[in-house]
């Protein structure tokens, strides 16, 4: 395949016509020369997957990197709209709707985005430089035109231009459909993290895959929640280029065979095609343009079988084509049946194989004819991000064995020094856990591989910790083997079994020589004396009849699997052993991967363990959805320096108190407030007063996240309304409009359980005319990030309630505090640091600590908790019926009894409730004082500086990726 050349076509500097302009030709001239203009600068994509012919480049050059500098003003945005209109179009021409000037806008944006773009990498390829790349599940974008044209720094000429169309830009924006390429906070942070990349112009790429429907669309009924397929690319994707000369084969099931040289092979099986699909990143006032490549899955056409589909049998014809396209047909599919597990296993290894093939590639072509793979680790850095990329570190081994030749020892210190991990769990289930015999299945050859780690694992923690005491030994391997209940390799069988027998030796020896002292004793020993001999003599008769038993046996016994548990691979531990680093993703969360989750590989390896607390880009997550505000803010700071360097956002502190500031922060709040009253409106119904308390809880539905503390709480508040006369409520209660968002998944029935009481006890409390606008209930559907943008800016109070110690992070309660809202949480996740930064009187803080939960759990086990009357009140409250007459016994089961799967309240709701109740009484009380609740408001947004995704990635790049900035000439 040839190098792919980006001919200009589509330049934003062009001028075009609108249809029917007599001056379209002399246009279209000014066009071409533009176009040869582009040619001459060097404006292309390079295929590094089949452009191998090509020389490398003179690394040391410069020549040619001299871009113009153009900055359109609204007249040529105005003609490049026209132009992409025109020329470019995705709807008929007689009109000029929303939708088609959506499309006609992102199109004059993305040509922009492709001429820097171009820039970048054209650059990166002659200077050589080493390269981070990112592999990820999720990627959570949200809607990309608003970001672009700010990070770009032309939202004022593009809504000039779309005023003179007749359109404002926030609606064209409207237009766009956020990409359904994640679903929580682990995709989120990725796309915060390639904004951060290109805005500090490091070197990197993101690494994901290309979902057909996302994860799901979340309709609210009155069942609860149902899920259809995301369409957010009926229409196409104009951000998107498709790369179809950028493919790689991706194979599954198969044999691996040996060839003479020993060299192995994995051959046969399924093979489909992985394709690119690019999408650019642009910087932040940066011509800086990274990349963020998707792979889709299919196979050629050759694969349709024609014959099967004129006979009639059409399933058949396709079938082969359907089971690769499925691939990336979901994010996430349910892996409740076999069927469902291969598929996401087929996911995470087209990720990682079409990743590592297409990095392989692009290192080979950048270092020309002579390839030092030495070198590699010095060019490339892989970061995992999670468990789900954890198949790049048996991919990237076979493919240096197998492919390049390279020895196992050279191999595999190549990949330690290249793949890093992030973990970002402590929840045993969410630690990945895998079929041995499924992975054997589907990738013969990456098993073999993983085998050869465990093995040399093993040998680590031989060297370690020795042979002598077994029952450590033991333990040790049960925590720390990548393959559990697996048979060991022979080579530590042996070592164990020549230890042991030297035992037994050892032992004999001392034997006879204790035998042969007692014969040279008396026989005139005292009968007390004679009897304690005796005993003596019984109990080394029984040391002896244990110390018989076979070395070889005594190691199976020990050592052997069990036939009732089941044989996994530990990818967390796979990840663990083979990166050179493992951070978690806060202070605290990476203190409890230290000591608990990962504690024996720590004591093994300090050096490897690190902490990178989250971040989030306060361009998208402030400035671009918070306008009002970041206009305020730069007033005040003296300039918009903050959106990259956000230490200057501290100086909002010295003002906290100037009233002229509070008033301009209250407004901007109520105008924002007034945003959400419209979203609630259009997408539930529900009527809801700006002037109450907005109070949000948006993320993924998960009873470890505890919206059903929160819910509860709400429960209790109108159970406590309902008792009182009019006027005691209103004296008592702060109007409270309570929203909450978030998808549980699909097959999370319990999850789905919350979904359906919430909405029970919106629908109930919302119609009682009674309460009014004293309290609202509000779950707002299909929540996303374009949804998130609205109700960050506008909400008051924000919930971050998760069971301490089991949230490794969180991103959502940064965005809230950047944005000058109140928290309301535990000590868990980046709470604690938060908490640090925006001053302890600026954060409402409740329940138990992360080091009291096991005892905690303990307590309740042993029967000897006792649950507050408010709790069980509330739990009667509902059993009553009052929200309807759904069956709630399996929710309230939750949180009663003392032990058993599904109950005895793991997520200790009940044991936190009271303190909870009584914090909102505090909030409430603050509330009431607004000129101190302002304060507190701006203090958060002051203190909220260590939280900007920038600094976690000069972190990452610093102590992990080792890689510098590169910025353009």
């Amino acid at each position: 395949m040839a190098t792919s050349v980006v001919s200009g076509l589509n330049s934003l500097s062009c001028i075009s016509s609108f249809r029917n302009n007599k001056n379209t030709n002399v246009l279209l001239g000014r066009r071409r020369v533009l176009v040869f203009n582009l040619r001459r600068r060097g404006f292309y994509v390079s295929n590094v997957a089949s452009d191998q012919k090509h020389k490398t480049k003179d690394s040391s050059s410069h020549e040619g990197f001299t871009m113009d500098v153009f900055q359109p003003d609204s007249t040529s945005v105005l003609s490049s709209i026209k132009y992409h209109a025109e020329f470019t179009p995705s709807f008929s021409p007689e009109k000029f709707e929303l939708p088609k000037a959506y499309y006609a806008t992102a199109e004059s944006v993305r040509d922009m985005l492709i001429m820097n773009w171009n820039t970048t990498y054209d650059f990166y390829e002659k200077m050589n430089v080493k390269q981070a790349y990112y592999l990820s599940m999720e990627f959570l974008q949200g809607r990309a035109l608003l970001n672009a044209i700010g990070n770009l720094g032309l939202t004022g000429p593009y809504a000039d231009a779309l005023t003179k169309l007749g359109y404002s830009l926030e609606d064209v924006a409207r237009q766009e459909p956020d990409a359904a390429l994640g679903n929580g906070g682990l995709g989120r942070l990725a796309s915060c993290f390639l904004d951060s990349m290109a805005t500090l112009n490091y070197p990197a790429w993101g690494y994901g895959l290309r979902y057909r429907y996302g994860l799901f669309k979340q309709l609210i009924t009155k069942d609860g929640q149902e899920e259809v397929a995301e369409n957010w690319l009926e229409m196409g994707n104009p951000w998107e280029i498709v790369r179809n000369d950028i493919s790689y084969p991706v194979k599954f099931y198969g044999k691996v065979i040996e060839g003479a040289d020993r060299r192995k092979e994995w051959v046969g099986g399924e093979d489909i095609t992985a394709v690119a699909y690019d999408v650019p990143i642009p910087g932040y006032k940066t011509k800086t343009t990274i990349n963020l490549r998707l792979w889709s899955t299919k196979l050629g056409a050759e694969a349709f079988d024609l014959r099967a589909f004129n006979d009639g049998n059409h399933a058949k014809a396709y079938e082969a084509l359907k089971k690769a396209e499925k691939i990336c047909y979901i994010l996430y599919p349910g892996d409740e049946s076999l069927e469902g597990k291969t598929l996401r296993l087929k996911q995470q290894y087209t990720l990682c194989s079409a990743s590592l093939q297409d990095i392989i590639a692009r290192f080979e072509k950048r270092s020309g004819n002579a390839v030092n793979w030495d070198q590699f680790p010095e060019k490339v850095a892989v970061q995992m991000n999670d468990t789900h990329p954890t198949l790049c570190i048996p991919e990237l081994l076979r493919i240096l064995m197998d492919v390049k030749g390279l020895s196992w020892k050279q191999a595999w210190e190549i990949t330690q020094r290249t793949v890093a991990y992030t973990n970002h769990t402590v929840l045993p289930e969410a630690l990945e856990k895998w079929s041995f015999t499924l992975l054997r299945e589907l990738l013969p050859r990456h098993l073999e591989i993983i085998a050869m780690i465990d093995e040399e694992l093993l040998h680590t923690i031989l060297a370690e910790y020795g042979t002598e005491d077994l029952d450590l030994l033991q333990e040790k391997l049960n925590q720390m083997r990548i393959l559990d209940n697996v048979e060991l390799p022979s080579s530590v069988l042996e070592l164990l079994i020549k230890s042991t027998e030297n035992t037994v030796d050892v032992d004999k020896a001392e034997e006879q020589e204790e035998e042969e002292q007692q014969d040279e004793e008396g026989k005139d020993e005292e009968t007390e004396a004679v009897k304690v001999e005796t005993t003596k003599e019984e109990e080394e008769t029984k040391v002896k009849k244990v110390k018989v038993e076979d070395p070889q046996a005594k190691i199976k016994r020990i050592f052997g699997p069990h036939r009732n548990r089941p044989q996994v691979v530990h990818m967390a531990n796979l990840c663990v052993v083979s990166g050179h680093a493992v951070n978690g993703v806060a202070e605290i969360h990476s203190e409890i991967v230290k000591k608990e989750v990962f504690n024996e590989f720590y004591e093994l390896w300090p050096e490897k363990f690190q902490n990178k607390t989250n971040g989030v880009t306060p361009r998208r997550w402030l400035s671009f959805c918070n306008p009002e505000l970041s206009e305020i803010i730069t007033k005040w700071t003296g300039s918009d320096a903050w959106l990259v360097n956000t230490e200057k956002l501290a100086e909002l502190r010295k003002f906290a108190d100037n009233e002229e500031l509070q008033s301009e922060w209250r407004k901007a709040k109520k105008n924002n407030k007034m945003k959400i009253v419209s979203l609630i409106k259009e997408t539930t119904g529900y009527v809801v007063s700006p002037d109450a308390m907005f109070d949000v809880q948006i993320k993924r539905i998960h009873e470890y996240k505890r919206q059903l503390l929160n819910i509860f709480g709400i429960v209790y508040r109108y159970k406590k309304m309902k008792e009182m006369s009019p006027e005691e409520r209103k004296e008592k209660f702060v109007p409270r409009v309570c929203i909450f968002g978030g998808k549980a998944f699909a097959t999370y029935v319990q999850a789905k359980r919350i979904v359906k009481f919430i909405t029970d006890v919106a629908a109930t409390v919302n119609h009682d005319s009674e309460i009014g606008d004293l309290l609202k209930v509000v779950f707002v559907p299909d929540y996303n990030v374009s949804v998130a943008e609205v109700l960050i800016p506008g909400s008051e109070l924000s919930q971050h309630i998760s069971t301490a110690g089991m949230e490794a992070s969180g991103t959502s309660n940064m965005k809230f505090s950047m944005n000058g809202c109140l928290l309301i949480g535990t000590l868990d996740g980046a709470n604690v640091e938060i908490r640090e930064e925006v001053g302890e009187d600026n954060f409402f803080l409740f329940g138990a600590q992360a080091h009291e939960i096991a005892g905690l759990r303990k307590e309740r086990a042993e029967g000897k908790f006792v649950p507050d009357p408010r709790f069980e009140e509330v739990k009667a409250f509902v059993r009553t019926g009052v929200f309807g007459p759904y069956n709630y016994e399996e929710l309230m089961g939750s949180l009663e009894g003392n032990e058993g799967y599904g109950r005895a309240d793991y997520f200790l709701v009940g044991k936190d409730f009271p303190d909870y109740i009584e914090c909102q009484d505090q909030v409430d009380e603050a509330y009431q004082d607004q000129k101190k609740w302002t304060k507190m408001s701006i203090l958060n947004t002051a203190g909220s500086s260590k939280f900007s995704s920038d600094r976690t990635i000069h972190q990452y790049a610093r102590d992990i990726w080792r890689i510098e900035p590169v910025e353009l000439p």
